[in-house]
């Protein structure tokens, strides 16, 4: 497209897309050289937006500071979106101190605070643990006349509710979310089974799936993920294993992460018998194994203390579709190092931190120091392993999805 520009003028919305297209596909280098390469008069909020999104996205810190920096000067964050995409940033990076700041700013300059700016700011402070602040938020955007409190808002309230313990007021923020249900929107159905789950409620995790099934035709693997999950938690394996085979029945596609939800289950219930029994089925089936699956079996090997089991299952983490978004669990890490120094298996260990290396994972600095493998820890990367299977859902993420198709 940008090759053509003489026989089709771009508008600033079209090259905002390109640049967006190009950080997701090719990476962030390639969008900086997009940004560069395009004419100052075409550069205003929405070409920066989307670099901005682009540096977000790729939680590289201090070139979106230096960026919005930039915004200010040029007069380009004049809006919320902006500064509601840096505190997503700052909420991944669990820098809740930085949210706070934003907001300041925000009001002090009469940026008005929209319904992703005061999410954003209930999700800080619920998660530095103040349900007091996290309420005085809450109360704030009562008074907005502008503001009606949306699903996202009590979800968020509720999640940070369960983590304070205090689950009769996170059972208040689940009806509240329930009744702010509109349209065809599937994925409050998703936030409400898995935290009906989380508060214990059996019961309201089946009346929610009920209703969710009557409410549309079809039900995406999410759905059962969200379900299976939720009752594995609540120890309900029979309710599950049904589901699972309902699932198996409706599928379009094979989803290993729901298979990943009972064989992690039964490796928490040091089960491994009936975990790699669930891996051949999976397998049987037609599903293919990820990463997160042979962790999984990883962690089980380790528990029997099989180094060379737990290797294997290591080099297919490694080599698996989709590896490269996969990043392993610190705590697994290091106590399969440790079990190496325990067995005196250094050429198991050799092996094994071949394989971290050649994958780049040691390139993370943070995530090298968390191993012992570096005194550096000035890189704030996300390094907690998480991967799609299980995400301590904090729902930043899920507000810079919503941010970004808000973006003009």
């Amino acid at each position: 497209m940008s090759n053509r520009g003489e026989r089709f003028r771009i508008s600033t919305s079209d090259a905002a897309i390109q640049l967006d297209l190009f950080a997701k596909v090719r990476g962030v280098a390639s969008a900086e050289n997009y940004f560069l390469s395009l004419p100052d008069t075409l550069k205003d909020r929405r070409i920066y937006g989307a670099l901005l999104n682009a540096y977000v996205r790729a939680r590289m810190k201090q070139k979106a500071e230096a960026l919005l920096e930039k915004m200010r000067t040029k007069g380009h964050a004049l809006q919320s979106l902006p500064f509601n995409v840096m505190m997503t940033l700052y909420m991944n990076l669990r820098d809740y101190d930085k949210v706070d700041s934003i907001i300041s700013e925000m009001i002090e300059k009469n940026i008005h605070l929209d319904i992703y700016s005061y999410n954003i700011w209930l999700s800080s402070r619920g998660s530095q643990g103040s349900a007091e602040r996290m309420e005085e938020v809450f109360e704030k955007m009562k008074v907005d006349r502008t503001i009606n409190p949306n699903w996202t808002t009590f979800s968020t309230m509720a999640t940070m509710y369960i983590k304070m313990g205090q689950l009769d007021k996170a059972e208040a923020c689940l009806r509240k979310v329930e009744s702010r249900i509109t349209g065809r929107d599937r994925i409050p159905y998703h936030y409400l089974l898995s935290l009906y789950g989380s508060v214990g409620k059996k019961e309201e995790a089946y009346r929610v799936w009920n209703v969710y099934k009557a409410s549309f035709p079809t039900i995406p693997n999410l759905g059962y993920h969200a379900i299976i999950s939720s009752l594995l938690r609540l120890g309900d394996v029979e309710g599950s294993e049904k589901l699972y085979e309902e699932w198996l029945t409706v599928k379009s596609t094979y989803d290993p992460r729901i298979a990943n939800l009972f064989i992690t289950f039964y490796i928490k219930e040091g089960d491994f018998d009936s975990a790699q029994s669930f891996y051949n089925h999976m397998v049987d089936v037609g599903g293919k194994p990820n990463s997160s699956t042979w962790e999984s079996l990883t962690e089980g090997h380790m528990e029997e203390r099989r180094i060379s089991e737990a290797l294997s299952c290591w080099k297919e983490s490694f080599s698996a579709e989709g590896s490269k978004s996969w990043r392993p669990k610190p705590v697994n890490v290091s106590a399969f190092l440790e079990l190496c120094e325990q067995e005196a298996d250094s050429v198991s260990k050799e092996v094994f931190m071949g394989l971290l290396s050649q994958s780049g994972q040691l390139k993370n600095k943070l995530y090298a120091s968390l191993l012992g493998l570096t005194d550096d820890v000035n890189d704030k990367t996300n390094v907690n392993g998480d991967d799609d299977d299980e995400k301590a859902d904090d729902g930043s993420e899920f507000l810079l999805n919503q941010l970004q198709d808000t973006t003009p």
